[in-house]
This record gives structure tokens, sequence and C-alpha cells, in this order.
């Protein structure tokens, strides 16, 4: 099976692949540098893949590279999670997948418009579904912390934080209090609950430089829309 390695260095860190005689699929545009006798190929997806992918964040299309040798990813200030699947499913959140062993299967399910409008991810939210037997990068902002949730027990988080879940966590949208007048009182929007068992890949906590970096692109951002 494909290693996976995530190395840091100069402050920021990098998925590191070897390859032998094996097949791994990364996301659209993540190739840093490849060596060895490693092919890399990309399937032409159908019209409606091609379509998802202009309408979200979620990329469609992954290439795919073959054979031996060392394949490198892009680098980033943000963070790389591995996760082993052993047959289970995963629900990775829009823009989280990074690399994997071809032998998962990945697939696209949609969440609710109304879920999606409320948590200000637009009318389509498309997320990745990996399942089978293998490794699975996942893109993040920080360090993760996996948690284990048992039946009847809840983890509720008012932002993006949860970057992937297992296929039987239940996940929702709701108020953060009982009544609408409350959640206004509040200073608070709808929150995103995650409802056991199951397991959950929780980021809240950004490394420093990637804070540092996505402030100083906002700013950015609003002298040119200032100007």
């Amino acid at each position: 099976m494909a290693t996976f390695e995530i190395v840091e260095q100069e402050g920021m860190r990098f998925v590191k692949i070897g390859i032998d005689k094996e097949t791994v699929q990364a996301e659209s545009g993540a190739l840093c540098a490849m060596s060895g006798d490693v092919t890399m190929d990309v399937k032409l997806p159908s019209v409606g893949r091609i379509l998802k992918s202009y309408a979200s964040e979620e990329s469609h299309i992954r290439p795919t590279y073959t054979g031996t040798g060392t394949i490198l990813l892009e680098s980033s200030f943000g963070g790389f999670h591995v996760v082993d699947l052993m047959g289970e499913t995963w629900i990775l959140e829009s823009g989280s997948y990074w690399a994997s062993d071809a032998t998962l299967n990945l697939s696209a399910i949609r969440e609710k418009v109304w879920t999606s409008l409320w948590t200000g991810e637009g009318v389509i939210d498309w997320q990745t579904k990996v399942s089978g037997h293998g490794t699975v990068v996942v893109r993040t902002q920080g360090p993760v912390d996996e948690l284990n949730l048992m039946r009847g027990e809840r983890y509720v988080a008012n932002g993006k934080y949860v970057v992937g879940r297992s296929a039987e966590v239940a996940y929702s949208l709701r108020r953060p209090t009982k009544s609408f007048l409350a959640t206004y009182a509040s200073g608070e929007g709808y929150c995103r609950v995650y409802d056991g068992p199951g397991r959950l890949l929780v980021s809240s906590i950004p490394y420093w430089r990637y804070r540092l970096f996505g402030q100083r692109q906002d700013s950015q951002l609003g002298h040119m829309l200032a100007g």
C-alpha cells in the first residue's frame, strides 16, 4: 500500500507520497513534483460532474498517479491529517479532500438546500464521500482532534470546524437556543449539529501562520473593493 507522509519545513506542511507499482489520486492542482517511474493520468469526467465542479468549490476531477516513485503535493500554511479506512465510509467537508489510495471509492453527495444556505455554503454544497480500504489525506486549517461520539451524544459547532465525519453520524442544522429571539440576542447564527454514534475529525484552532495569511488576504480584498 502507498505511504502518505506529512512533512513540515520552514513553517509549512506538505504531503509526500511513496508508491511501488501502485496508484494514488489527489486533488486537482495539488501536484508540486514527482520523481521515478510515475505516470499521471486524468479520466475525462461526465458533463454532470463538470457542472457539479463549477457549482461548488468541490472538485470532481482528480488526477491519478501510477508507477514507482515519489510524489510531492503542494505545501500549505494549514495542515493535513491522515485517516486509514478499513471498509467504512466517511463524509469529508467540501474542500477538505487532498489525496488517497486509488483503491478507495470517491463520490459526491449534496447537502439539503436549506442546510447549505443557512451554513453559508450557498444553494449547492457538494461533499466528498470516501469508502473502502485504504488511506485518505484530509486538508485542514490546523491540528485535528478525532472525537468518538457515543449513541445519543451530540457535538455542536458554530462554524466549519468538522472536516470529516463517519457516515453513521447524523448531520443537521439547528438554532443554539430554543427561541428565535434568544438566538438573535446571543449574536450566534445557526449551528452545525452532529449526533452520534460515530467519529468526527475536528480542526477548530488554525495554525498561526494560516490565520495571518488569511487575514492578510482579507485585508487586501477589502482594499481592492474600497478602491
